[in-house]
């Protein structure tokens, strides 16, 4: 089953906490702090393999979590860190970040490697808070949490040549008989709802792989019928191989039919008016086919401007100009760049461009809820999160840095008094200007 847009959870695996303890040894009096670091919890990293053409392993697995870092170790012992988590993915693939629908990143070339979910760091032990007033400290960090996302991710083929057409041109029949693909194939409309890809041998020692599209209709940009489920995987072709039923064998005009194709095409995404496109006239072993042929070279004379345009005679039933064909679309593949530019995707360069956030900022807001002070801001959050408050050196240690980052003082200015209740995340104390820590 082809499957082109997942969604996911992913989070960075949590550090791994520090912990207070002391050295005891025979014949070591006061030994001192002991107490080692927890190590850092794995990233979740998402690698492009090219082995892939499809997103299907997400359907039934959609939570990725990062393994944490060990717990630290007495005799000042850190803990080991957790490896990284490497998901595969094919190449193709964009990574949006699902609550801002930024984009993470696009993903196109072999072993090509994005962290979407960072690891915590670990905790300190309380090795790391000895200093000359306060040798023996009581005070340890919890290991930080890693970082969760949700994560959409949208595959867009990376496909060296795409047939595109009306449905019920032939272009099944014409992957099938160039490669080893088996498309379903039938007389109806829309017999192709996803994309089929096939690799295809030139027989000059060339070969490049070939995408059947699925059927388009009139209004596709808009979403008519399969609208941008098909029009995605256009994007990332490198040529385009217009299928044109040159019989008209459903009563319809092939000069017609290539025109509504290109005009959805431009809609669509301007950018893929200047993609290399060959025109394959197919089904030429019909009645009426070679004479629709040279009206379909006149009108196109009148239209083309200076573009040029490969017209190619095939039928994918006898297998008549099927081989020029390939030599023709091989030959322009030498031509263009192996991958198509960032921006010329309509949907990447339309969306900003995800960043992570900084670790450490300092920035904090004070408001006043009823009668009681509420601080936010990311370090002094985290920091909460980190230390365990149910030591003296800890809260003493924790006012210092509110003194540090200007805390008090914002307090002050808003109005707050001695004995007034302060809340930051799920912490609540009473306000004081206590005396200097020297820990």
């Amino acid at each position: 089953m082809f499957v082109d847009k997942a969604k996911i959870f992913v989070k960075g695996g949590n550090g791994g906490n520090g912990i207070v303890s002391y050295r005891r040894e025979k014949y070591v009096p006061e030994g001192g702090p002991a107490g080692g670091d927890g190590g850092n919890g794995g990233d979740v990293i998402f690698r492009v393999d090219e082995g892939l053409r499809t997103l299907m392993d997400f359907r039934y697995q959609k939570h990725f979590k990062g393994p944490a870092g060990e717990r630290g170790k007495v005799k000042s012992m850190h803990g080991a860190s957790a490896d990284d988590m490497i998901v595969r993915i094919p190449p193709g693939t964009i990574i949006v970040n699902d609550d801002t629908q930024e984009i993470i990143a696009d993903m196109t070339r072999h072993g090509q490697e994005v962290v979407v979910a960072r690891g915590g760091r670990g905790g300190r032990g309380n090795i790391r808070f000895a200093t000359i007033n306060n040798p023996a400290p009581d005070i340890c960090e919890n290991g930080e949490e890693g970082e969760e996302r949700w994560v959409t991710l949208e595959l867009k083929v990376m496909a060296d040549v795409g047939l595109v057409g009306f449905p019920s041109v032939g272009k099944s029949t014409l992957l099938s008989v160039v490669s080893g693909a088996k498309p379903k194939i039938g007389a109806y409309h829309f017999t192709t709802i996803t994309p089929n890809l096939g690799v295809v041998d030139v027989g000059d020692s060339r070969s490049f792989v070939m995408a059947d599209l699925p059927g388009l209709i009139e209004g596709a940009h808009e979403g008519i019928g399969l609208g941008h489920e098909f029009l995605r995987h256009v994007e990332r072709t490198r040529v385009i191989v217009h299928v044109v039923d040159m019989a008209g064998t459903e009563g319809r005009d092939p000069f017609e039919d290539w025109v509504k194709i290109n005009e959805e095409l431009v809609k669509y995404n301007e950018k893929l008016s200047e993609r290399p496109q060959i025109i394959a006239a197919n089904k030429m072993d019909m009645p009426e086919a070679a004479d629709n042929l040279e009206l379909f070279k006149q009108q196109l004379d009148e239209v083309r401007g200076d573009r040029e345009y490969m017209i190619v005679p095939i039928s994918s039933l006898t297998k008549q100009g099927v081989q020029e064909l390939l030599y023709k679309a091989a030959d322009t593949l030498d031509s263009v760049p192996e991958e198509v530019a960032l921006e010329e995707v309509k949907d990447v360069a339309e969306r900003k461009v995800f960043t992570f956030e900084k670790r450490e900022d300092d920035s904090f807001t004070i408001h006043r809820e009823d009668e009681i002070f509420v601080v936010k801001g990311l370090r002094i959050e985290n920091y909460l999160k980190r230390m365990n408050m149910n030591s003296y050196d800890a809260i003493m240690r924790f006012a210092q840095l509110m003194r540090k980052m200007g805390v008090d003082a914002a307090l002050r200015r808003e109005g707050a008094r001695d004995g007034d209740t302060v809340q930051i995340a799920d912490f609540t104390f009473e306000f004081f200007e206590g005396s200097d820590y020297n820990g």
